[in-house]
């Protein structure tokens, strides 16, 4: 019997982690180094299960930098670069669906 307290993550293709920055609640990606980046075009893809407890296993060891890591699928483009798969990812990018106060 496996207990609940392991992951058990199912990929099914590609997937970067995502977390939100302590500091100020930016969105960041995880890169292949280690570092956290608002660029979700340098994030590290993972392809399989373990590539991506791996990657969780490094964002989880840095919580003083960034929070509340976890998996996102992504779609790669045309040129190689990952892209949000879903509609919670795209709005994450883009930054919020409405007008904020005081935005020109």
């Amino acid at each position: 019997m496996t207990s609940p307290l392991q992951r058990k993550l199912k990929i099914t293709g590609p997937t970067v982690v995502t977390a939100n920055r302590l500091a100020d609640g930016v969105v960041v990606w995880l890169t292949a180094d280690g570092r956290w980046t608002e660029t979700i075009g340098e994030a590290a893809v993972a392809g399989s299960s373990e590539a991506v407890d791996a990657l969780l296993d490094v964002a989880h060891a840095d919580e003083n930098t960034a929070v509340g890591a976890y998996p996102a699928r992504v779609d790669i483009a045309a040129n190689g670069t990952p892209a949000p798969a879903n509609l919670r990812e795209r709005i994450r990018v883009g930054g919020p669906t409405v007008s904020l106060p005081g935005a020109a």
